[in-house]
């Protein structure tokens, strides 16, 4: 049953959870910047190189989930190589954003988050698969790793049937890693401006 309302409520949740994570963040500032300039800039660098990479996963995911998500089980790709991608490079995105904050806070509040909220939700959707594909979903959980990829599974076909109106579609959900980095920044301008004032000091 509880798996049956996250799955119901999972937008609105990720929502909530959102906007109070980003509340904090706007009256929120790194001790690292002020501590360790060179520890908080290693932070920055990693952040957005996960974000960058979350966004090529997700397009990459994209290419071959956009419009058969429902009516196919695709096995190819980056599903061959874990059954739930998007997820994967949603929490590398997340953790990306966190650490764009210059602090190890904030991605440890987002992964603690993750693994509460999302077991469940893959739980539910596996469930569905399960009972839409039947034996060839039984093959593929055999094969393919639940959560964390397996690089050496990767198969990829010669030639692709893509969707390029749907796929377009998807690929401006998959640069919002990028975009929130941005917005970190211009919210960290407003602070050194004082426009913002900043409550919490944080690491």
């Amino acid at each position: 049953m509880a798996n049956i309302i996250i799955e119901k409520y999972r937008t609105q949740f990720s929502r909530v959870f959102a906007i109070l994570l980003i509340i904090f963040i706007i009256f929120s500032k790194s001790l690292w910047e002020y501590q360790s300039p060179f520890f908080s800039s290693i932070l920055f660098s990693i952040g957005v190189l996960f974000a960058a990479i979350a966004s090529l996963g997700r397009m990459w995911c994209s290419l071959y989930i956009a419009g058969r998500k429902i009516t196919e089980l695709v096995t190819v790709g980056p599903y061959s190589m874990t059954r739930n991608p998007l997820y994967v490079f949603s929490l590398i995105g997340a953790l990306g954003v966190g650490l764009a904050t210059e602090t190890l806070l904030i991605p440890l509040i987002i992964l603690i988050a993750f693994a509460w909220f999302y077991p469940s939700v893959i739980q539910h959707e596996e469930s569905e698969l399960r009972a839409m594909h039947g034996k060839p979903f039984d093959a593929y959980v055999k094969a393919v790793p639940k959560f964390f990829p397996k690089i050496t599974n990767l198969k990829e076909p010669q030639e692709y049937i893509v969707k390029p109106i749907v796929f377009r579609k998807h690929i401006f959900s998959a640069v919002w890693f990028v975009w929130l980095i941005a917005i970190l920044e211009f919210i960290d301008a407003l602070q050194e401006l004082g426009v913002i004032p900043i409550i919490f000091n944080i690491y």
